[in-house]
């Protein structure tokens, strides 16, 4: 790291959680319910930078009522998943590609740019405090959250002077409560993520804050997940909720909605089309319409759907419905081709198969 960015100090948890409880925990830990013992922490102000960088017990925070972040949303997140080999190391999955997205989210958002360095470094030292929290079930790993808010207490419309950021880890099994299995998403007609010169490519809060509504329809008719259009013409395909999202045809290509602006350009996305491309498959950035999407559906072109992220990894789409009526996808279960990436994928994460990209970062 350079000589210029501060070096994290160690403060360990004066009262952490006992090795017996910490292990009752790993047994079935579920997704962002169980949490460890320590957090990342740098600060940042206009005068200093970026300082008092520290690995220390994970706590509340005590804010000011005028707090930026509360009224303003100056916010910005990544998530990412740091693994235990089959030979033992630990291993963090493509981290710098999240430094990257940090920053660019942190360029939307008129907040400072944390250096690539401080990023990796940050999830390095509490990966590294924190090893006997990744679970050893299948499937288990520690899913890492870096995040910064604005910070300055103040009332008006500029961007804060101030900044925390920080990094908590959290124990994880499966994504999907019962395992994995194919998915029915809700397509939302009333409600949009993103539009063009928005933060869709930003990985910040209000994203997710305005896919909650549409979420909630989704759940109230009897979908998993919701599945939004373009904000412009109603008629484009662009991502779920919280996942980007493949198509597969009969030809065995595959297609996912190119990055315009108004889609978060996922690190999951980005490894798949290079996996499928690695094998063989073609794969096509390119618009592709709802409407295309039920015929394609019905006569048979299309065999297959599945949408992609850090938390779920790979997830089949069996079934798609709206205020228009629904389709099932194939014969509505895990396609071979969306197996294939999911297989792939998840061996180059564990260790288990050749890594030609060098995505894996091992920590011994």
């Amino acid at each position: 790291m350079s000589a210029d960015l501060p070096a994290f100090r160690l403060d360990p948890n004066p009262a952490p959680v006992a090795a017996n409880e910490r292990a009752a925990r790993l047994v079935d830990p579920g997704f962002g319910r169980v949490f460890t013992d320590h957090m990342a922490l740098i600060r940042y102000t206009e005068e200093q930078g970026w300082h008092d960088a520290q690995i220390t017990a994970r706590a509340p925070l005590t804010v000011d009522p005028s707090t930026a972040v509360l009224h303003y949303a100056q916010e910005i997140f990544e998530g990412l998943k740091a693994y235990r080999l089959d030979d033992g190391d630990i291993a963090l999955f493509r981290a710098d590609a999240n430094a990257r997205r940090f920053r660019d989210s942190a360029r939307r958002l008129a907040m400072p740019e944390l250096p690539d360095d401080l990023f990796l470094e940050s999830c390095r030292k509490l990966v590294e405090t924190e090893r006997d929290w990744i679970p050893s079930i299948e499937g288990g790993a520690l899913y890492l959250r870096p995040f910064m808010i604005a910070s300055e207490a103040f009332l008006g419309v500029k961007p804060s002077a101030e900044y925390l950021y920080m990094v908590i880890a959290s124990s994880v099994g499966a994504y999907w409560k019962g395992g994995a299995r194919a998915v029915s998403i809700w397509v939302s007609r009333d409600y949009t993520r993103a539009a063009p010169g928005g933060t869709g490519a930003a990985k910040c809060g209000g994203n997710y804050a305005a896919s909650l509504a549409a979420q909630s329809e989704a759940i109230r008719q009897g979908c998993d997940q919701v599945v939004f259009l373009d904000a412009v013409e109603r008629r484009w395909v662009e991502e779920l909720g919280g996942m980007n999202v493949f198509f597969v045809f009969d030809d065995g290509s595959i297609v996912t909605p190119p990055l315009t602006g108004t889609i978060l350009p996922g690190i999951t996305r980005d490894s798949i089309i290079r996996i499928a491309r690695d094998q063989g498959i073609a794969v096509r950035e390119e618009l592709y319409g709802i409407d295309q999407w039920r015929a394609d559906a019905a006569s048979g072109r299309l065999t297959e759907a599945f949408a992609c992220g850090t938390a779920a990894v790979v997830t089949p789409i069996g079934e798609v419905k709206s205020a228009d009526g629904g389709f099932t996808i194939g014969t509505g279960g895990t396609g071979q081709t969306t197996q294939r990436m999911l297989d792939a994928l998840t061996a180059i994460q564990r260790g288990r198969g050749a890594d030609p990209h060098g995505w894996l970062q091992r920590l011994g």
